[in-house]
């Protein structure tokens, strides 16, 4: 008789590597007419960088390069055909101890805060009115963003002939009206006053699109529980517009910051700043700004290596102004 069937698991071929069951995997295919990646990284997208290089090329050779060059001078005395020597910290310390530049970074914090004060509460005004406003709204959009994208030299020369001594408009109005003329480009403060208000009818425009934008993203529903709840426009502006608005006004608090203390064309064209007139900023040096007196030391005087310090002296009063100007704003978000 033959023996009985063996039952129970079925005998499993070894490893030729040692003991224990194989496991067999079943190869995956990819489904027809699917393509493989590529492995090659970032030589396949060879044709990308390259449509995309003359940016960065353009940013390295006019952009990246001069700054740490303009770092490198500040280390050097050169007048910009002779040869460069290396004096270390001669033009810092020359710096620290130069009356012109103390004038120049006075005058220009004054120029900053008259006109960014202004610019970006008027900003925020003018954006709230404009959100509620039913009809031509398009209209009061472009007449208000028109003056920031106006020629500056333009708009310098337009100032300068409406505040002028003499024949000003501003000075035939009040003629008018009894009142002596008055020195609006001799007097020091209206010298300040002047540039500040050049700058703020430039750039109110500017914030007020960025607050109008801000403003159409929040939700009506809140200003309608704040209407039932019986606040006023002014509480509804200060207790929900304002905190709701914070982050925006924090990154219109920092650009104003930056580019208010960049006012180098205003008091140039006021006060035809040329190399035939070395007073630049007007009578007094009352308008002569940080940027415009480095204009003055570089492009005036050939002496780029004195210059290059004043722009990176600057840079660390900039960076220190942003920083102070984060943490008062930020100050009221973490109550």
């Amino acid at each position: 008789m033959s023996s009985p069937p063996v039952t129970g698991p079925a005998t499993v071929p070894e490893h030729r590597g040692g003991p224990g069951p194989a496991r067999f995997r079943p190869r995956r295919t990819p489904p027809a007419g699917a393509v493989r990646p590529s492995r090659r990284g970032v030589l396949s997208h060879w044709r990308q960088y390259l449509a995309i290089s003359p940016f960065f090329l353009i940013f390295i050779a006019f952009s990246f390069f001069p700054v740490f060059y303009s770092l490198y001078l500040a280390f050097q005395r050169y007048d910009g055909l002779g040869t460069k020597q290396f004096v270390g910290l001669q033009q810092f310390e020359f710096l620290w101890n130069d009356p012109v530049f103390w004038l120049s970074i006075r005058n220009t914090l004054v120029i900053w805060v008259l006109s960014t004060v202004p610019t970006l509460f008027g900003a925020l005004v003018l954006a709230t009115l404009l959100h509620s406003v039913r009809r031509f709204k398009g209209f009061y959009r472009i007449a208000l963003y028109v003056p920031n994208v106006t020629s500056i030299v333009a708009v310098a020369i337009f100032f300068g002939a409406v505040f002028s001594n003499n024949f000003g408009l501003v000075n035939a109005i009040l003629g008018t009206v009894g009142i002596s003329p008055v020195p609006w480009l001799s007097n020091p403060w209206l010298i300040k006053l002047v540039i500040a208000l050049l700058m703020t009818w430039m750039w109110t425009g500017y914030n007020m699109i960025i607050y109008l934008a801000g403003l159409q993203a929040i939700p009506t529903s809140i200003y309608e529980a704040a209407k039932m709840d019986g606040a006023g426009p002014v509480r509804t502006f200060f207790q929900i517009t304002i905190p709701i608005m914070r982050p925006i006004i924090l990154f219109t608090v920092i650009i104003s910051t930056i580019n208010g203390l960049q006012s180098f064309s205003e008091p140039q064209v006021l006060f035809a700043s040329n190399a035939a007139n070395q007073n630049l900023g007007g009578p007094g040096q009352a308008g002569l700004t940080t940027l415009l007196y480095f204009y003055q030391s570089a492009f005036l005087n050939n002496d780029y290596g004195y210059g290059a310090a004043i722009v990176w002296a600057f840079f660390v009063l900039i960076m220190v102004l942003v920083a102070i100007n984060w943490r008062l704003v930020q100050r009221g978000r973490k109550a």
